[in-house]
């Protein structure tokens, strides 16, 4: 019983985070579609759907395809990971592959999310009145914090998908190395939250509001200072008449 909560805790949130990620990327890059075909129901219904497959699967070593495994120092178990047959170590291998799918799933995702970000942010108008100014820096605040939980949940979830084939492939049993990445796993729920909550606030929101006006207003005054960034406050089919002062002879 504590390999496969071990097991499903493990998988049922990345499943879940994986619809979220979803859900990102539909909104931002199709609205169209997500506004048609993407309901209350549907949600409603997602979570139990995921947990109901997750706890399906992670109860194949109950039935004995893969076998659980009490661990140094024996205070928690999980599914054996290196030391067994081919029988044995099926399941880790599955499970690892099934996790490195749903991460990279959710990479992918957030990654075309980041992007559909940035370009949105890129399309507000650099000098406008303030009201155009403030989605485009709040597009950079969600930017930032997507960026942020992506990698952290990228670094936090490899080590067990690592550990599971080296156990399998390289028979390279560590119990210390698998608590480590049982550990890294498990400080990604701890974290998440937290960075959630701290990047969120108004002062880190402010800072990074200050560091993209600063870095605007350092690259539009390199601009300015160039021979042909002077033209660009012309309109079009105009010249200037005065020579630009330039300083030299």
């Amino acid at each position: 019983l504590f390999a496969f909560l071990m097991a499903f805790f493990g998988l049922a949130p990345t499943l879940l985070l994986l619809a979220m990620a979803l859900e990102c990327w539909l909104s931002l890059g199709h609205p169209y579609f997500y506004r048609r075909h993407l309901t209350r129901r549907l949600g409603a219904t997602l979570g139990p759907a995921a947990a109901g497959l997750c706890a399906l699967f992670c109860a194949l070593p109950l039935l004995g395809f893969g076998a659980p495994m009490q661990y140094c120092p024996g205070t928690w178990c999980f599914i054996r990971m290196a030391g067994g047959g081919p029988r044995q170590l099926g399941f880790p291998v599955l499970y690892a592959s099934l996790m490195g799918l749903l991460v990279l799933a959710i990479v992918a995702c957030n990654v075309s999310s980041m992007r559909h970000l940035y370009s949105m942010a890129r399309r507000q108008p650099r000098r406008g009145a303030p009201p155009a100014a403030a989605p485009r820096m709040e597009e950079l605040d969600h930017l930032v914090l997507l960026g942020l939980m992506t990698v952290l949940f990228t670094v936090c979830s490899l080590p067990l998908i690592i550990r599971a084939y080296m156990g399998a492939f390289a028979a390279d049993f560590n119990e210390n190395a698998d608590l480590s990445a049982l550990r890294f796993l498990s400080v990604n729920s701890i974290v998440d939250p937290w960075v959630f909550i701290i990047f969120r606030t108004s002062v880190f929101r402010g800072f990074v509001r200050r560091f993209c006006r600063r870095l605007g207003s350092r690259k539009a005054s390199l601009r300015g200072s160039s021979p042909a960034g002077d033209s660009q406050f012309c309109p079009p089919g105009w010249h200037r008449t005065d020579p630009p002062q330039l300083g030299i002879p």
